[in-house]
Parts: structure tokens; sequence; C-alpha cells
């Protein structure tokens, strides 16, 4: 039951919340990577729902360098009105904080607003790698060790771990090309300046639906549906190399309670759109919303659990 006081400071809330859903200051949702990524797809699908439900204008602004830094330091540092938000994921939050030390804290600096979903890591490889399965794309590696390369999103990025994790694991060296973004890395294997990549399945998916990449294997716990002859690593031999990039949203420190709990509100009902979950699960995504708790809670054990793998497999910066 509401007591007396904690109906009056809800009362005297609502003035506040009113001026935040009436302003005419747009809200910019930050995407950390280049334009014409997985992540920037993603935010504007998310963004445009969210848009109508807010009935505020919402725009998004790239801001790729310093693999994920430099979006999450502006975020960081922006007002704490609710007016900036950034497309946080596994590498701004968990990957890049725990390989090396940066300007901004993935916890004490952001409040979560709330998850997006999921996408598998795939491993492929341009048309022109001779290697119909992981099995001969290994012994293509070590054949011939300064043949090939492969490409990531930059360096504490999810195609950066996982490739590294697979170099471990197979004792392989191809070399890394750490690039500004999925977008710019996925396009030079296209082209066969680099070889082989560890995307996201939200990425990857288009290019291998249409031939211009080969799908060896998910570098996750099961395979796709919308991928199902594509096998697991470790259906192929290869344990140890699990990835699941996962997506959320982020506001500044210190923002009102009541305005993460609006902008979660429209969030979650932007996530339980028909169209919305289509769009993103066609593209190989797994939609789930939650809570800004539930968000807070998952950047906590993935940062611990990438800090682990760091030292295990002494993982440097390039």
């Amino acid at each position: 039951m509401m007591t007396i006081k904690k109906w009056i400071a809800a009362i005297c809330l609502l003035p506040a919340m009113a001026v935040w859903a009436q302003t005419d200051k747009p809200i910019t949702i930050v995407v950390p990577t280049a334009a014409g990524g997985g992540n920037d797809a993603m935010a504007r699908t998310v963004g445009q729902k969210m848009s109508v439900l807010l009935g505020r204008t919402v725009i998004v602004e790239n801001k790729a360098g310093a693999n994920g830094a430099l979006a999450a330091e502006y975020v960081a540092r922006a007002a704490p009105d609710g007016n900036t938000l950034m497309f946080g994921y596994i590498a701004t939050h968990g990957m890049n904080p725990a390989l090396q030390k940066l300007r901004y804290d993935p916890i004490k600096d952001f409040e979560p607003v709330g998850l997006v979903g999921y996408s598998p890591t795939v491993l492929v490889v341009n048309p022109t790698v001779k290697a119909k399965d992981v099995k001969e794309l290994v012994k293509l590696l070590k054949d011939k060790p300064d043949a090939y390369s492969f490409a990531s999103a930059g360096n504490g990025t999810a195609p950066h771990f996982t490739a590294e994790l697979f170099k471990l694991t197979t004792q392989t060296q191809p070399l890394h090309v750490p690039y500004k973004g999925s977008a710019p890395a996925i396009t030079d294997t296209i082209g066969g300046q680099t070889q082989l990549m560890f995307p996201s399945l939200f990425t990857a998916l288009p290019y291998i639906k249409s031939g211009k990449l080969n799908g060896l294997a998910i570098a996750g716990a099961k395979r796709s549906s919308v991928l199902p002859n594509v096998p697991t690593l470790k259906e192929q031999g290869i344990d140890g190399v699990d990835v699941e990039q996962w997506y959320g949203f982020f506001a500044p420190a210190k923002t009102p309670k009541e305005t993460i709990a609006k902008l979660n509100q429209s969030l979650n009902k932007a996530l339980a759109d028909p169209e919305i979950i289509k769009r993103l699960e066609g593209h190989g995504a797994d939609v789930e919303s939650g809570t800004p708790e539930q968000l807070g809670d998952l950047v906590k054990k993935d940062l611990a659990k990438w800090r682990s793998v760091v030292q295990r497999a002494k993982l440097q910066a390039d």
C-alpha cells in the first residue's frame, strides 16, 4: 500500500516527467560502431518504434572509434536527462573494459535501461578460401600460417575475442586486422583483403545468404534456426569457443529512475511488437527484453567472465 510520503513524492515527480515527455529535444541513440553494421541496424529498428511509442523524435548517431570507447565516453559524460542513450553491447560493457584500462567505467558511469537481445557469433570465410568446414580451415591455417588474416570490429570486440579464443584452441596464428566497426571489417572480408571473421549472425546473415561469404560454424551452444545447416564449432571438434553477443540500451549515470522506467517501458513495448520481432529474428537475433536490474547484472557477470579470459589467454590490445 502506498504511504502518504510516497504518494506526495510521486505527485512531485509528475511535472518533471511531463516536461521530459513533452520536450521538443530529440532523444539521441549513440551507436559505438560505423553505420551499416549490425549494431547500427538494430538500434535504428528499435529506435524508430520507441519514437512512436514515446511521441518523441529519436535520432541515431554513429560514433565509431577507439573500439567503442569514444561513444561510451561521450554518453557517460552527457547530461543525465534521458535524452542521450547508448546502444551498448558485449564489447563496450564487457570485453573492451576487460582488455584494457579505459576512460569510462561500464558499471559506475551508466544506468542500464534494458536488454534488446542476443545474436550468436558465426565463423565466416571469403569464398576463395578452400575450406568446406572448420577442419579444413584449421589445416590451411597451419600449412600456410602467413597467408591468412582475420578481420575484427576492433580490439576488445566480440569478433576479436572469439578469434583469439579460436586461435588458442586450434593453435593457429592468423594475423589480426582490426577495423573501426563490423561494417568495414566484413566489407574487406568479402573483398578478400582479409580471409576470415567472427561477426555476429545479425551482421553476417545477408552476406551468407547471398553467397558473398561462406558460413562454416556457429560459435555458440546450438545451431541457429535461420542457418540450420551450419554446425557449431563444438560439433566440429572445437570446444570452448562459445560467444553469444548481447545488446542493450544505457543512459548516463544519475539519470532519474523515473526516466529510466519510462524508457524501459517503451523499449519493452517496442520489443514486443510482432513486426520488430520479425525484423530482428529474421536477421538471426533473439529478442529478449528485461528490467534495468537484469541488464546491470548481466554487465557485472560478463565483465568478470572476460577479465578471466584475458588473464588465461594472456590477451593484449594490439
